[in-house]
């Protein structure tokens, strides 16, 4: 049920994207070296908005998340604060153009969709086949173009946008 009383049905409802973590792995093994998660048991974590399965587990309902499906670590309230896992960056998005080359003002709606942020946090990298962590080649101050339809957006408790996308989906560092 909404805030105003609608009573949505469970496909319209949207559904939490974090969560603490109750359990881990063991982690990954790479020949005779042993990588352990980017998560403890006890942290707050962020993951993809259609990730992980539902499972019911003595009365409680768990998601079961593979790492790659976790967007980050969350120790505050506010996604602006959000450590990105692995391959992961979290870029503030830039603010969309108000008004055409004409001088016409835009709606909310009409507006095109940024695909060029500032990076606010990066993840430690990659862990290759050898087990050896390669570190990004972006770093927290880019100023970054990113695929349209990539990553997972939020918004921080003021009001900025923020989307965490992969490594592999920014297209260009601009500065």
């Amino acid at each position: 049920m909404t805030v105003g009383g609608i009573l949505l049905p469970s496909s319209a409802q949207s559904k939490p994207q974090g969560g603490e973590v109750v359990a881990v792995g063991e982690g990954k093994i790479f020949g005779d070296k042993k990588i352990e998660l980017g998560v403890q048991v006890g942290k707050n974590v962020v993951y993809s908005k259609y990730a992980g399965t539902e499972i019911d587990f003595n009365g409680v309902t768990h998601v079961l998340l593979k790492e790659d499906d976790i967007v980050g670590v969350l120790e505050t309230d506010d996604i602006k604060d959000l450590q990105p896992l692995n391959d992961r960056v979290l870029i503030k998005v830039a603010e969309a153009e108000g008004k055409t080359a004409g001088g016409v003002l835009l709606t909310d709606s009409a507006k095109e969709k940024p695909v060029i942020g500032t990076v606010s946090a990066a993840g430690p990298g990659t862990v290759g086949e050898d087990g050896t962590r390669r570190p990004l080649d972006i770093a927290v101050g880019d100023c970054v173009m990113y695929s349209k339809y990539a990553g997972s957006e939020f918004k921080s408790a003021d009001g900025r946008q923020y989307i965490v996308v992969k490594a592999s989906d920014v297209l260009a560092i601009l500065s």
